[in-house]
């Protein structure tokens, strides 16, 4: 592993996120070629899929905070439009050590969706102590979408990622060379052939267990690793079936509450999907926190994890300093 920087253990889990409420939701033609879980076509009303969308997001923050999580609530601004905003973990991550990375994204219509004025407030309001902005937009057309293309393994400092239009060789190696994690690389497809988009639909990584979908890893010997290496660094594994990936079984996160709890956040398209020793599996290891998300997941084509944005740092060691933020930025 070749790193720019010292490699530090990290926690696996945050109880805090930065969510970013919507304000111009809807399905987005330039991203469903290259996502196969977004659903075009609606008989509902623009209008009405947004304010659908904001309820949905709105029981997500509500459902967060209830079990003890810290939800940072920035609102989207109407202009440009950005029908994706939603998902902010496509373009930062927040890291212990202070470093802030920016993704270079796919879509066009996306890339409005990085602001630095959210970064700005964050610290202003001592959220997060900023040290390194590293910004990795620069290297497209190389991709690379966040904790979406990216699932950390933060303790043993991996990376998985499989690789599609939106997650590339060379974006992966260079967040790896700067942070000091090491790629594995693979393939992974739906059931029709088609690239999965982002790897957190299809494994999820928590402190002891890991939610995976290996029917989509096709290679067999990407699968051995990909296995060798989930349990290797002690995890255990539930493994999902292609149907199960598409209900966004695999895109949940675990986050802790304030004292200490573990939460496994899913959608209740995930949580019905999986089978009562899949769902026993998990409530070992944490509580399961499920909401409905499903305009999100059928006009959006991301779930639960794509919404939440972990903040490492000053924010993520205790309470939000004067309680939950939920004004907009």
């Amino acid at each position: 592993m070749s790193t720019g920087r010292a490699a530090r253990a990290e926690p696996q889990t945050t109880a805090t996120v930065l969510m970013v409420r919507p304000a111009r939701f809807g399905s987005n033609p330039e991203t469903a070629a290259t996502n196969a879980f977004q659903r075009a076509g609606s008989s509902l009303p623009a209008a009405e899929v947004l304010e659908r969308a904001r309820r949905e997001f709105d029981g997500l923050v509500r459902a967060l905070r209830e079990q003890g999580v810290d939800v940072l609530v920035v609102d989207d601004t109407p202009e440009p439009a950005k029908p994706d905003a939603v998902f902010p973990n496509n373009w930062v991550s927040f890291h212990p050590d202070g470093t802030v990375v920016l993704y270079p994204l796919l879509a066009e219509s996306r890339r409005p969706e990085v602001r630095l004025d959210v970064l700005e407030e964050l610290e202003r309001r001592g959220l997060f102590a900023r040290r390194r902005l590293l910004d990795l937009r620069p290297l497209a057309p190389a991709f690379l979408e966040g904790t979406g293309s990216l699932v950390l393994d933060r303790t043993q400092r991996l990376a998985y990622a499989c690789l599609s239009p939106r997650t590339s060789p060379a974006a992966l190696d260079a967040f790896c060379r700067e942070l000091g994690y090491e790629p594995i690389a693979f393939h992974a497809v739906d059931a029709r052939g088609m690239p999965i988009y982002h790897t957190n639909v299809m494994l999820a990584i928590g402190e002891r267990v890991a939610v995976v979908c290996l029917a989509s890893i096709r290679d067999a010997r990407e699968r051995e690793e990909v296995v060798r290496r989930l349990t290797g660094s002690g995890h255990e594994l539930v493994p999902i079936d292609l149907g199960q990936m598409e209900g966004f079984a695999g895109n949940l996160l675990e986050l802790r509450s304030r004292d200490g709890r573990a939460l496994f956040v899913l959608s209740e398209r995930a949580r019905r999907s999986l089978r009562a020793e899949e769902l026993a599996v998990l409530a070992r290891h944490g509580t399961l926190l499920s909401v409905d998300l499903d305009t999100i997941e059928t006009h959006g084509g991301g779930s639960a994890r794509c919404m939440l944005a972990e903040v490492f740092g000053p924010a993520a060691t205790g309470s939000v300093p004067g309680g939950p933020v939920s004004a907009p930025l």
